[in-house]
Parts: structure tokens; sequence; C-alpha cells
């Protein structure tokens, strides 16, 4: 027997007429706290500090797109031909839109790209209105991009900086973002009466009221997780600190260590525990197991009294004082030594200076996705130019350092889609609080730079690139990269958006020893956090010296599946292989200060 298909109800006109009326209540409260800053603003009014976060971005996109548009302006019969170029595209899409309209096939004009999860909802393509908005944004940011590509008399930089704001508007004004050009938004709010549009509301109140004024979006449920219960796992302790960093050792798991330490000198513009989430994904945990002694540096969160703290501080107070504190805990002189990111970075600015100066106690080194060469170092190069870097220390002189919330702007812009877009749908449309989520938990746990430190790694990394060049001076001495001959391993991931593979391949060359370079699938976080198993997500690949054409590296590399945590633990031991037996963190020389974490980690920014 047959069954009827029951048509939709009705949309409940007085439900949505009572949800629009709180709407509007809560929109009000919602606008009063996005004045704060502007009313702060006005009370420093002639102050430096009365200029509000993200005026800056805001006036540099206008000024770089203006940039590009003026170069079109100046050539009327190419503009012409743009412009023509575009006409045509919208004219074949309205007739396509037409014949489907009148029941005919046509086939789409433009459609996005496979990975483009946006308009992944059959309405998309099976409402043709639908169809001709999402095509009509797509032919109008293909269009646009194609412009700024093909500018002439703009420099490189000027043309990245374009693309990479258009970008972000392209992001921002898609047809997706919309209840009434998003098929499935417009849907969901009918059928809820626009009560999905309420919660939205109000997470974005407490959004506002959450960042002072400043909308901070939530990426995951900031209450769920807690120290050393949910993340930050390993057990160990606090040994050792200073001003700048808390030295935690970890509890062995074995009965015998490698006799050589290793110590972890992660970034600080983020904290240590992305290597330390949950026990199923930490390396840290990781490498515990496998018989490592190991020590991890946790970074201050700083604030105004660590403004002059630079780069040498944090060698000096950093990396050189854990070395020191180390040798006291476990009576070895010699350390094996890893950096993620700019930590790397810091621990390669390191090596050369002990290269320098004969102090030469760290014998192998761990780079991962870290740049010692910012030739290729993609996005991130946009924020990188006189004028930004000097407005960007203009803000860190009023403080003394830079929000941490800056920072992780930047990174999310990087993927605006997937890291703003998709959750202020979510959030603020769809009304739908995120899920917990232990990368996105910290992810928003930001952390400050101080303001010497911050302006010496903008201006002698991304902007001058002094340390490929032999021209870094630190502590009255010269570094010279070449001068380092400690076996190196040196890491990248094949989709990094902030250690782009080719820029990690060109800075192996900068080392004066042999360098194992590595490539791993993924990016920033997910290629490093790839732990061993049958769940492993990703492989890696290797091929001898990263010398030659990247192209012509990856062409001849070999691939192997899995995670490449076991084929650097056979690097690590092979440099060293001897064991003893197992340390207590606390037992020797120096006590416990409390266990892991610690202190530093919960400081928030």
């Amino acid at each position: 027997m047959a069954t009827e298909r029951t048509s939709p109800a009705p949309p409940d006109f007085e439900t949505i007429a009572r949800n629009a009326n709180q709407l509007a209540e809560v929109f009000r409260q919602s606008a009063a706290a996005s004045l704060k800053p502007f009313e702060q603003a006005g009370q420093g009014a002639g102050l430096p500090g009365a200029k509000l976060q993200g005026a800056d971005e805001i006036d540099e996109m206008t000024r770089t797109l203006t940039r590009v548009a003026e170069t079109w302006l100046k050539d009327p019969e190419k503009a012409l031909q743009a412009q023509t170029k575009l006409g045509q595209s919208f004219a074949t899409l309205w007739a396509s839109t037409m014949s489907r309209m009148q029941g005919a096939a046509a086939a789409p004009v433009v459609e996005p790209e496979a990975k483009d999860k946006r308009f992944a909802h059959a309405d998309w393509s099976a409402n043709p209105v639908f169809d001709l908005i999402k095509q009509s944004y797509l032919i109008l940011g293909r269009w646009a991009e194609e412009m700024v590509e093909t500018a002439d008399g703009i420099d490189e930089h000027t043309r990245h900086k374009a693309e990479f704001y258009l970008r972000q508007l392209l992001s921002a004004y898609s047809p997706s973002n919309f209840v009434m050009t998003n098929p499935e938004l417009l849907r969901q709010t009918l059928e809820e009466g626009g009560a999905n549009l309420m919660r939205g509301m109000k997470m974005l109140q407490e959004d506002l009221e959450a960042g002072g004024g400043q909308l901070r979006v939530r990426q995951t449920d900031l209450n769920a997780f807690t120290f050393g219960e949910d993340v930050a796992v390993t057990p160990g302790e606090v040994i050792f600190r200073n001003d700048l960093m808390e030295l935690i050792q970890y509890a062995p798991t074995t009965e015998t260590v490698l006799k050589r330490p290793l110590l972890i000198v992660p970034p600080w513009i983020n904290k240590f525990y992305i290597l330390d989430l949950n026990p199923k994904k930490s390396l840290i945990g990781w490498m515990v197991s496998q018989g490592i002694t190991v020590f991890v540096i946790s970074w201050v969160n700083p604030d105004e009294r660590h403004r002059d703290k630079d780069f040498e501080s944090y060698m000096r107070e950093g990396i050189e004082t854990a070395i020191d504190m180390i040798g006291v805990a476990t009576g070895e002189s010699d350390v094996a030594a890893a950096g993620y990111c700019v930590g790397g970075t810091l621990l390669a600015v390191t090596l050369a200076y002990q290269a320098a100066t004969g102090n030469r106690r760290i014998k192998s080194a761990t780079f991962l996705t870290t740049q010692v060469d910012f030739t290729h170092a993609g996005d991130l190069k946009v924020f990188a130019d006189e004028g930004q870097i000097k407005a960007i220390e203009e803000r860190m002189a009023e403080r003394g350092y830079l929000e941490g919330a800056r920072m992780a702007n930047a990174f999310n812009m990087l993927r605006p889609n997937d890291l703003i877009w998709s959750y202020v749908v979510n959030n603020y449309v769809r009304g739908k609080a995120p899920a917990a989520f232990d990368l996105l938990y910290w992810n928003a746990d930001a952390t400050r730079m101080p303001a010497a430190n911050h302006s010496f790694y903008l201006r002698n990394c991304y902007l001058n690139n002094t340390l490929s060049k032999g021209q870094m001076v630190l502590g009255n001495v010269r570094l010279d990269l070449k001068k380092v001959k400690v076996p190196v391993f040196n890491l990248a991931t094949r989709e990094d958006h902030i250690a782009p593979a080719l820029s990690v391949f060109e800075g192996s060359g900068k080392f004066g020893g042999k360098v194992d370079y590595v490539l791993a699938g993924s990016g920033h976080i997910a290629g490093v956090v790839n732990p061993p198993g049958p769940k492993a997500k990703y492989g890696f690949r290797t091929g001898g010296p990263a010398k030659g054409r990247f192209e012509d590296w990856i062409e001849k590399s070999t691939e192997h599946p899995g995670s490449w945590w076991p084929y650097w633990f056979q690097w690590l031991e092979e440099q060293a292989p001897e064991r003893v037996p197992a340390r207590i963190p606390g037992a020797g020389s120096l006590p416990s200060l409390g266990p892991a974490p610690g202190t530093y980690v919960r400081m928030k920014g």
C-alpha cells in the first residue's frame, strides 16, 4: 500500500513574531555590549590605546585592495575587457538558469571546489534560485581573484596581501553565511520559528561580553576541560621556575631510559600542551613510553612586567637555563633538543649561538614544522612589512605586550571558512553550541607576547630574514647556521599554512651538518600530532638530503604509511643509545615545585 507524502507544516507566524520581538531585545543588549570598546576609545581620545582591535587590519586591507583597483583604472581598455568577461559569464549563467526553470537540463557554468563544504547541501544545486545565488558568488569571486592575479604594476608582496585580504572578504560575504541566501539555514529558521536565531543571538551576546565588546567566536566548550584531567595529562613535576618559564620533568613509565635527556622547546605563541592533549594523542606521553627522560619548557603568559624580555632573554632564561637545570636534575651535561614552530626557530638560534661560543651542550636537534629561512614563509608574511610591523610595535608599546587574541585571529584568518565562518554560522545562525574539542580548546587558549621579543622576531625573521643570511646578532654575537654541525631531524608537513613545507625544505640547507628532512601528511598540527597505531591518519616521506628542487625531492622520495614518530625515535636512539635506570622527577637535586602541568599554563591571555 502506497504511503502518502506529507507536506511540511506551514510556518508558525505567531511563534516567528514572538521570537522576533525577543530577538530585537537581545540584539539591543548585544549592540550595547559591542559599543563598549567605542566608549572606552572615546574616553581615551588622543591616546594610542583609543584605536580598536582590528582597525589596523581593516585599514591595511582597504589600502591594499584600493591599490590593486587603481592599477586597473589606469588601463581603461584592459578594465573594459575584464568587465566584459564578467558580464558574459553572468549572461551565460542567466541563460542556464532560465533553461532550468523551463524544465530543461543545463550544465553548471561554474562549480565549487570538491573540498568546499559550504555548498554541500542538495538544495544548493536542486533549487534553481539557490543555484543561481551560488554560481553568481563563485563567478564573481573567481573573477575578483583573477583581477588581483593579473594586475599590472604591483609588487609581489602587495599582490600576496591583496590575495589574502580578498580571500577574507569572499569568505565573509559567502551566501552560505546568511539565512535568506542559504537554503539549509532558511529551512531551519522557518521550521523553528526563528528560535535558532534567538539562541544564536544569546551566544553572540555572551561572546561579546567575554571579549569586552570585541567578538571572540567560540570554537568549543571552554568549560569542558580541566588541566591535568582532560588536557596536559602526562604525569610529571615542575622542577624549576623563573620569570619566563617553568621546567617540567615527566615521570618515567619504563625501568630504563636513554642516558641523554630530551628538552622540548614549544612556541611561546601557543601553550605547550598541544603536544600533550590526551593520552591517545600525546607526543610527550609517547616519548616517555619509549624510555626518554622528557623535559618541557612551559613559557609564562607575559604581561607588562615582561615588556623588555627579548629573543636573547628567551634563549638565556629559557633554553640555556633549562639545560643547566637538566644537568642539576640528571647529572648530564649534554641533551637532545626538540623545537616546535617558533620554539624551533629559537632552538636554531641557540644552536648557532652555542656553535659560535663553543658551549655546545645540545648534541642533536629535532625541528617540528620550524622555519629558519623565511623566504617562503606563507600567508603570515602578509602581516610583516615595515608599515604593519611599526603599527604592531606602537600597539605593543601601550601595554608592553601583544594581546593573545591578535595572534589567534591571525592564525584563524589563514583558514577563514573553516576556523571563522563555519563557527559564526553554526553558533549565531543555527543556534548550536560547538562541541567540546580539546584541540580547539588549546587553539582558543591564546597567549600574549612581550613587546621586545615579538618585535625582534617579526623584524629579524619575517621582514629581514637575518638568520638564514648569517646576519642575525644576539648577545653581540653574529650567528651562522653553517657552524651548526649537530645531527638535525627536520619535520615538515605537506599542507602547512604556517611553516610551509617548501620553507622548511629550503631551511634545511642552511645548517652545516647532516639534516634528515621528513615530510609528513596534513598540516601544522595534525601532521605533527599523528600517533602510531591502526588509526594513524597520515603517512610520511623520506628521501635523503634536502637539496635541489623541492618538487624533485618529493618525486624521488619514499612514502611510508603511518606515523613518523617511530622513525624519529630510531633516529634519536641512534645518536646516543646508552640507557640508565629511570629517573624520578623531584627525587634528585631539584625538588618538585608542584605537579605537571604547572602554574604558568593556567594563565589566561
